[in-house]
């Protein structure tokens, strides 16, 4: 007993260190994948002992299984995937920014001077193609809108008399001197009706609005509809309700419209590295906050460098469906541009090393069961598998280092 004791202190110990690597694991993680403070897992050493009444089970050095259930995966939020063949990509790293897409921006501004009555949208509002955002009055669209009402009763009085002056001067009743006066009198009552309402089109009226003037109340003289150009979001409103605006040094422009999906990311790529990017190569999208990445492509790399940072522009063009990625913000791009196909590949998040080995987690029935693997070439993003896996096999991709720690505590406190 005496010649053990030794040995039961250097396991203890050996115990509490390991414990010591995880202080940040929640109770109730270690509860999830059935381990508690009060039931220590222990690791079978041999196939031929007792099986021992814990949630991880060793056959060897190789073999090691952490024991857990369907919930008790959901709850540890572990995710599988299959192994199976994939490409391993060489890429540049390059800062980038997130900046709107340049045909996706529209400026809403007046034309004419006016008074701000209604303001129907605020900042973060969504908005569809040609949506009311605001109604203006005006003293000059009320001028605009009379004189073309004018215009067009005075052209269809024209019209009316010049038809009865020709079916006169057909049967040779009227002088042809009064059917020419006629004539003269309608032509340039349309060509003033045409100007009037060009000049509609121009404050930024449309078709049926035009032809629904002569029915429109007096008091709707005066007000004109601003209009969002296209869908989207409201990212700017520069005025206030009941603000002058138009001309005189006065505000212009009233909202600021963006689609954001998608969006650009500005590149800095550096001269070096410039000849390797050509437009249409693939780019990898990071952040600090945001777990996931983002793919998208080079759509237009800048004929010229900076002439302060000596580095040339590239744009990449990324979805934005959740509007996760926001104008503004700092980002890594990861450019490939050499691509390599292997029989199989797995997420580096799967890999991990326990003593010299490097292992997985592949699911088996009732857990995971700890696999060495032999590794070729990697990326960022995927290693290639030489050995130790066969095409199909799922495994841990996700919280892997809830099964390496619970695995590793086993093991030493056995």
């Amino acid at each position: 007993m005496i010649d053990r004791l030794p040995v039961l202190i250097g396991a203890l110990a050996a115990g509490f260190a390991l414990a010591s690597f995880f202080p940040q694991w929640p109770e109730r993680i270690r509860t999830a994948v059935g381990f508690s403070s009060a039931t220590a897992p222990r690791v079978q050493e041999s196939p031929s002992a007792e099986p021992a009444k814990s949630n991880v089970e060793a056959k060897g050095d190789q073999q090691s299984i952490v024991k857990l259930d369907d919930d008790e995966i959901k709850s540890a939020s572990i995710e599988s995937a299959p192994a199976q063949a994939g490409t391993i990509a060489h890429r540049i790293v390059v800062p980038g920014t997130v900046i709107p897409h340049a045909d996706r921006v529209a400026h809403v501004a007046v034309k004419v001077s006016g008074t701000a009555a209604e303001l129907r949208k605020k900042v973060g509002d969504a908005v569809v193609a040609n949506e009311v955002l605001a109604i203006l009055e005006s003293r000059e669209f009320a001028d605009a809108k009379s004189e073309y009402l004018a215009a067009r009763l005075t052209n269809e009085l024209q019209q009316d008399l010049f038809e009865r002056e020709k079916v006169l001067w057909d049967k040779k009743i009227s002088t042809e001197q009064q059917f020419l006066r006629s004539r003269n009198q309608a032509a340039n009552a349309k060509m003033r009706n045409d100007i009037t309402r060009q000049k509609l089109f121009a404050l930024g009226l449309t078709e049926p609005e035009i032809t629904n003037l002569p029915n429109e109340p007096e008091a709707f003289l005066r007000r004109q509809e601003v209009r969002s150009p296209l869908a989207g979001r409201v990212v700017e409103r520069k005025v206030d309700l009941g603000a002058a605006v138009g001309r005189d040094n006065l505000e212009t422009e009233l909202f600021v419209i963006a689609d954001l999906d998608p969006v650009w990311v500005d590149l800095a790529i550096s001269p070096t590295d410039l000849p390797l990017i050509k437009e249409g190569q693939a780019v990898s999208i990071t952040t600090r906050g945001i777990a996931v990445s983002v793919e998208g492509k080079i759509i237009f790399i800048g004929p010229m460098l900076d002439k302060d940072s000596r580095s040339a522009r590239a744009v990449a063009e990324i979805a934005n469906h959740n509007g996760m990625w926001r104008p503004g913000s700092f980002v890594t791009a990861a450019v490939a541009f050499a691509e390599q196909p292997v029989t199989l590949g797995i997420p580096t998040s799967a890999v991990h090393n326990i003593g010299t080995a490097t292992v997985v987690f592949v699911q088996v029935p009732g857990g995971f069961q700890k696999r060495q693997v032999v590794l070729g070439q990697s990326d960022e993003r995927m290693v290639e598998v030489l050995s130790g896996l066969r095409p199909g096999e799922v495994i841990a991709i996700t919280n892997t280092f809830l099964l390496k720690a619970e695995l590793l505590k086993a093991l030493a406190e056995n």
